[in-house]
């Protein structure tokens, strides 16, 4: 937004509050406009999406609590006047009539005129942001500054900092979801395959507005996985526990594996197959652009928690059949060093 706008319009008054509004009856005044005149409420409306351009105009600037007192300081020492460019003379409340009094007397005194010394260069020196006054580098106190804001070009708009819970198949093959800002406004949005619990999306352009004209300001998206109740992510790996039976982990067997979001693979247990035993099925985790992982499958030796009379006995004698060894004589060697 070029300067000039502080003296044209009256923010205030676009937003239907008072000048000492507070800043939560300034968001809930500008919130319910903002829904009232929302394009997406307005379809084919160009008068409404005009309003709304100029209630967010207003809100981006006495919003932000720093612009705010520079606008309602601009406001009171210009009185709302407007510029007008030289040779319009005859007309009231110009350029010089504002500046005039702040130099000793009329600007073309001072030898310059409107063309040579931008409105921002005097504001710049105004409020301490280092604006090209007379005798700045290269000589020229009319030297563009772009905004406001000083030399360099307009300002960009201020980043938003949002977050949004996805399912884990989401974060895992990757979609496109929609979103809503503050003011309504919905965003899509892509989630790339493989995003972690925790990572930050930027979205270009989806931010704040600029304030004098510049490029709008970023969303910061952090993105947070729901848990699976089946998978594990282990970077670009899936991990899942397979319980198998004892006769199945002792004798062998071929049993069913569930993936994500697809059919059960068929995995091969080797007779003797400890419990924590990890079976890998290539290709069947996550897959992004940067590489694809594998489906860890982690026996589980399942042990039935109620026997049968007959099952128990026959379990002793089964027992009794097996070499006399300890499963846990190893582990307390070691553990004694």
């Amino acid at each position: 937004m070029a300067s000039q706008d502080w003296f044209d319009k009256d923010f205030y008054k676009v937003l239907g509050v008072s000048k000492d509004v507070s800043a939560a009856d300034l968001k809930k005044a500008y919130r319910k406009l903002a829904r009232k005149y929302h394009p997406d409420s307005n379809p084919g409306n160009p008068a409404a999406e005009a309003k709304f351009k100029e209630i967010s105009e207003a809100h981006s600037v006495i919003g932000d609590p720093e612009q705010r007192k520079e606008y309602d300081a601009v406001r009171a020492m210009g009185g709302g006047a407007r510029f007008t460019a030289p040779g319009q003379g005859g007309q009231q409340g110009g350029f010089d009539d504002v500046f005039g009094g702040m130099f000793g007397g009329g600007a073309r005194q001072q030898g310059y005129s409107y063309e040579q010394a931008g409105f921002d260069d005097i504001l710049g020196g105004m409020f301490g942001r280092g604006g090209q006054g007379a005798g700045a580098a290269g000589g020229r106190f009319g030297t563009p500054s772009g905004g406001y804001r000083g030399f360099g070009g307009p300002s960009k708009g201020r980043d938003v900092i949002a977050s949004t819970t996805v399912d884990f198949i989401t974060a895992t093959h990757g979609d496109q979801i929609t979103l809503q800002t503050q003011e309504g406004r919905p965003i899509k949005v892509k989630i790339p395959a493989g995003v972690a619990d925790g990572q930050k999306i930027k979205l270009r352009g989806q931010g704040q507005p600029s304030p004098d004209g510049g490029e709008p300001g970023d969303i910061v998206l952090t993105v947070t996985v729901r848990k699976h109740p089946v998978f594990e992510r282990e970077g670009l790996n899936l991990r899942v526990n397979v319980p198998v039976t004892f006769v199945e982990a002792a004798l062998g067997a071929t049993i069913e594996v569930p993936t994500l979001g697809g059919p059960p693979v068929k995995l091969r247990v080797a007779p003797g197959t400890p419990s924590g035993r990890v079976l890998r099925v290539k290709g069947r985790g996550v897959v992004t652009p940067k590489g694809t992982g594998d489906l860890l499958a982690v026996v589980q030796v399942a042990v039935p928690s109620h026997l049968s009379k007959d099952a128990e006995e026959k379990l002793l004698a089964f027992n009794e059949a097996l070499p006399k060894e300890n499963p846990r004589d190893e582990l307390i060697a070691r553990a004694k060093g």
